[in-house]
């Protein structure tokens, strides 16, 4: 057959993913590498670029946390491109994963296809999914477009062969992106040609990791050709370690790893990059790329208890997984320096590896790696990758021959915002940001730019959208001190992008304004966050209630009323609050859990007990979050210390860690290793 590019849909079980939060996230979650250690292992020059443009911004996208645990089937648009050897199929609603890669002759799936699509907290956005091959770009975490839409078009190459192409306009680092998939007739892998474009007149930090998820079982074995890696885990220590024994232990076999971790792979300079997941067989996925796509990591969420749940949360139950990935840098606790007016280009290929089973289980890890890079050559020459590379420039700059999915507006928003400032695209006429894809959450901010004022609305109606360029903040400021917009919104937006600069004072000043011009919920939850970081608890309760009061119906800003109601010791009015709540309301698995936590304090601890082991599930946990563990540490610390008449001391509390195992259901430690708590 003749390569074809068709869409289809797909059915699978899950969980529905909702809308975004109308509440900008003022405090998005810190990653577990907040405070990283470097131990002495690390060589100098590479300490000195760790950190580089990390960044846990989430503005200006909302959270995406409207989804819960409740299951059923549904129907997914996919693109599917097909030759004679490969079969591959991406989710075109959820990020262009590619979600499906089969390798026709033998019928494998070459990856860890999720029987069923439950969101997670992991995300910059909050909501992310395991399974496929996933696109991050920008910034450290996964991608903020991991759930949602990117534009996706028919493109024809030299020979009139089609090929797939995605992409979209990252708006936080103000970048588009373009993701070419081709699959050429009779090619043994599928070939992914990526761009990104820096079009400002400075240097910005740039980020890319794929990542790679694989089956795990004891056979498999992760094999790359470095001796050594940077690991990382929650003890949040990064240290230099051999590969593949560390500790003992052979890394390579996932299994062997207690708890979850990060390994990430010293490829030596000139050292062609690759990464594969094979079986006892030999047979397995592999990718491979040119040399741009330097880094290579395995991620393992390890054999305990902990780890073990997480791979539950996020599927059946029955179908464990791990990663292997490839980005732009050795490490994923770094950006790369990418130049003004410049872009990257590079391109990775998978496919099936079939190498032999002795030497790639091969005590010898020199035999093992040598015998899959033989393979490797073998199978796609390092020389005909980089030619491809070459190859399809031109077509990569060729415009599509049909647009079949939109992303976001914000695209087509920003050009034109540059057209009417005089300046020239972002990118070339081969990514279609037309105007067809401005939708409802970019109106407001196009008429802003077209008639000068941005649109008021009523006060208790949330703001669609949020926006934090600089460039867009003068527009909007200008509206509002000449008068025509000078409304609560106005001063809304305009204090969310002063706290985004860390001007707390100036974002203090803007919501009050907004709150003088009519009052609203969303001023007065935002000034409630200040307060809270300024440690004024009761003041921050107080005007969580008054939003709260306003805006009932909106479920993120009852759980921050109750956390701040928690943090300022008033726990019988997280009860009488969550009383007054709807069943529904009542029984959602984080409105338990704080439940929970006031119970304890006000010395119910049966009560407080039963809870949480009545099989609570918290649908927004986030990775490395212990607090389910912790509170049921402190509810045993309290009744022990209840019945022996004394006071909660450390003795008490190393003495329940030994005495009182936690339960199975409540542990979703990522290892032995405490991690700093952040709250149910």
């Amino acid at each position: 057959m003749t390569t074809e590019l068709r869409l289809e849909t797909c059915r699978m079980i899950s969980a529905a993913l909702g809308g975004e939060s109308p509440l900008p996230p003022l405090h998005p979650p810190v990653g577990f590498a907040a405070g990283m250690k470097v131990d002495a292992s690390v060589p100098a020059e590479r300490q000195k670029v760790l950190g580089y443009g990390l960044n846990t911004r989430c503005l200006p996208y909302g959270l995406q946390d409207d989804y819960g645990r409740t299951r059923a089937e549904h129907e997914f648009k996919t693109a599917v491109l097909e030759n004679e050897i490969l079969k591959a199929v991406f989710l075109l609603g959820l990020g262009g994963r590619l979600w499906s890669l089969i390798h026709k002759p033998s019928g494998r799936e070459l990856l860890y296809v999720n029987p069923v699509l439950q969101p997670a907290n992991l995300a910059i956005r909050n909501a992310w999914f395991s399974g496929g091959v996933e696109w991050n770009v920008s910034l450290r975490g996964h991608s903020p477009h991991t759930c949602s839409p990117l534009f996706a078009a028919r493109v024809l190459d030299d020979e009139g062969t089609p090929f797939l192409r995605l992409y979209e306009w990252e708006r936080l680092r103000g970048v588009p992106y373009q993701m070419d998939f081709h699959l050429p007739p009779r090619s043994p892998c599928l070939l992914v040609r990526t761009r990104v474009f820096n079009p400002h007149g400075r240097e910005i930090p740039m980020y890319w990791w794929s990542n790679i998820a694989v089956p795990e079982r004891e056979d498999i074995r992760v094999l790359t050709p470095a001796d050594a890696a940077y690991h990382f885990d929650y003890s949040k220590i990064m240290s230099r370690v051999p590969v593949p024994i560390h500790r003992g232990v052979d890394t390579s076999y996932s299994t062997n790893l207690r708890d979850a971790a990060d390994y990430f792979y010293d490829l030596p300079d000139g050292q062609r990059p690759w990464i594969a997941a094979l079986d006892r067989e030999g047979r397995g996925l592999i990718q491979v790329s040119t040399a741009a796509l330097r880094g290579r990591k395995l991620f393992a969420w390890g054999v305990g208890d902990g780890g073990q749940n997480w791979q539950k949360f996020l599927s059946d139950g029955k179908s464990p997984y791990i990663e292997i990935q490839a980005g732009l840098l050795p490490t994923q606790y770094e950006c790369k320096a990418m130049p003004a007016k410049s872009e990257w280009s590079w391109m990775e290929a998978y496919g099936l590896m079939e190498a032999g089973a002795e030497k790639v289980h091969s005590k010898d890890w020199g035999i093992a790696r040598q015998e899959v890079g033989k393979r490797l050559e073998e199978l796609l020459p390092e020389a005909e990758l980089e030619e491809r590379l070459s190859r399809t420039a031109a077509a990569a700059n060729r415009a599509p021959v049909e647009i079949i999915q939109r992303g976001s507006g914000w695209g087509a928003l920003e050009l034109c915002r540059r057209e009417k400032a005089g300046l020239a695209p972002f990118c070339p006429k081969a990514l279609v940001f037309d105007k067809a894809s401005i939708g409802t959450l970019e109106k407001p901010w196009l008429e802003l730019l077209e008639k000068g004022v941005l649109p008021e609305r009523a006060g208790q109606e949330p703001p669609d959208s949020w926006m934090i360029q600089e460039e867009w903040q003068a527009i909007l400021a200008k509206s509002a001190e000449q008068g025509r917009g000078d409304h609560w919104l106005s001063w809304l937006h305009l204090g969310v992008m002063e706290y985004e600069r860390s001007a707390r004072d100036a974002a203090r000043a803007a919501w009050e304004k907004s709150l003088v011009r009519k009052r609203n919920a969303w001023a007065l939850r935002n000034l409630a966050v200040l307060a809270g970081d300024e440690k004024r608890l009761g003041e921050a309760a107080d005007l969580s209630l008054e939003a709260l009061r306003m805006t009932p119906g909106v479920m993120p800003l009852l759980l921050e009323t109750l956390r701040a109601l928690l943090d300022a010791g008033r726990n019988q009015e997280v009860l009488d609050l969550i009383g007054k709540q709807p069943p529904m309301r009542q029984e959602y698995g984080r409105v338990q859990a704080y439940k929970a936590c006031a119970l304890m304090e006000l010395g119910d601890l049966d009560k407080a007990g039963a809870i949480l082991m009545s099989g609570l599930e918290v649908a927004g946990l986030r990775e490395g979050e212990i607090a389910l563990s912790d509170l049921w540490y402190s509810i045993q610390e309290r009744r022990l210390a209840k019945r022996q008449g004394s006071p909660v001391t450390d003795e008490l509390k190393r003495r329940i860690r030994e005495e009182m195992p936690l339960p199975m259901a409540l542990d979703f430690r990522m290892s032995e290793v405490r991690v700093k708590k952040t709250g149910v």
